[in-house]
């Protein structure tokens, strides 16, 4: 049995993003994963059973990595709002900074292959976001729906502003972030 090497376990993982960023699920294959992080096929092998394999624990090692951006700083001592606008900067930070894992996540949420791969549910790693907005709910603070209602109209609206920026179509700046912040704000709360 080989010995596994996390530089090269990493250079695999970021090949394959970049590559299906650039040409997509359907073009890719492990011999253009393998030339692009400059490893043998047969390397790739050592790491994971198959492609989707490969795809699957690639996607929630970026979910991870998400997550652990969006939680920083969140904590009780915090307000309902406080929160809220914590949450909303730091995905905002982590897309902006994280262009190719954005894109990945986006790509591959929207795949068949996502359904395909039945992947283990990552929702576990926002669980303290969860309780957060749930402890705001029973505050009388938000809005009495769903927490998932709640947190996607925080997220999107930051999702929109980055692919806007990405595209040269708006600037994600200070000032339009706060705009965003405000409006998700007025629209979750009771």
């Amino acid at each position: 049995m080989r010995h596994k090497d996390e530089n090269k376990n990493e250079a695999i993982f970021e090949a394959t993003i970049q590559l299906l960023n650039e040409i997509g699920f359907s073009d890719i294959s492990m011999s253009k994963i393998a030339k692009r992080a400059n490893v043998s096929s047969a390397t790739i092998y050592v790491y994971f059973e198959n492609k989707e394999d490969m795809f699957g624990k690639l996607y929630v090692k970026v979910k991870e990595k998400m997550s652990q951006h969006v939680l920083e700083g969140l904590h009780e001592s915090l307000t309902t709002q406080e929160v809220c606008e914590r949450y909303m900067r730091n995905s905002c930070t982590f897309i902006l900074e994280n262009k190719d894992y954005f894109l990945f996540l986006e790509q591959f949420s929207a795949s068949p292959l996502m359904e395909k791969l039945c992947l283990e549910d990552t929702s576990s790693m926002f669980i303290p976001l969860h309780q957060l907005f749930e402890r705001g709910k029973q505050r009388g603070e938000l809005k009495q729906v769903d927490s998932v209602v709640l947190l996607t109209y925080c997220y999107f609206p930051v999702t929109q502003l980055a692919r806007a920026h990405f595209k040269g179509q708006f600037e994600a700046n200070e000032a339009s972030l706060e705009h965003m912040i405000s409006m998700s704000w007025d629209a979750i709360r009771s």
